[in-house]
């Protein structure tokens, strides 16, 4: 299955997993280091070297896999009238009129910080194909959420630079 990403998210995930590869020989060392020490049973730094080496290894295979699936999107190229991956949209909750803006975007750029949501996300999810002017309902954890949507824009690559 194909997971769209932006290219500036695509060149993350390739840095960071260039990072991961690189700190493979650190810890490899950090774990021979703390064989040495004796009796593995009660060693907590070998303990901690295996369990870091498992999480970056955990990590490596993530991306390498999530990389192999990822279809990249040009955000500069994006355009049109309903809300699709790549645009940021504005949103107005019916019931207490907080506006919202989301820029919709894959599960692995998705950042509240940013106001980055993933399309697979509940609201994501929601709002994908429509148009300005149009309700949304969106199910949430705490209940149901009545979105209007405001304004869709196309911002092209500036929404995802870091």
């Amino acid at each position: 299955m194909a997971i769209p990403i932006s290219a500036q998210g695509y060149q993350r995930l390739e840095k960071e997993l260039a990072q991961l590869k690189e700190d493979r020989p650190a810890i490899i060392q950090a774990i021979k280091e703390a064989r040495e020490q004796g009796d593995l049973r009660e060693n907590a730094g070998y303990d901690a070297a295996r369990e870091r080496q498992g999480m970056n290894e955990a990590r490596i295979n993530y991306l390498e896999n999530r990389l192999a699936q990822a279809t990249i999107v040009d955000l500069d190229k994006l355009s049109g009238s309903k809300v699709v991956f790549g645009c940021t949209v504005t949103v107005v909750d019916v019931d207490t009129e907080e506006e919202k803006v989301f820029t919709i975007l894959g599960p692995d750029e998705a950042n509240a910080s940013k106001k980055t949501i993933s399309y697979q996300s509940p609201v994501g999810k929601a709002l994908l194909g429509h148009e300005e002017g149009e309700e949304v309902t969106v199910q949430i954890p705490r209940g149901n959420v009545v979105y209007e949507i405001t304004k869709i824009e196309f911002l092209g690559s500036k929404v995802v630079e870091e």
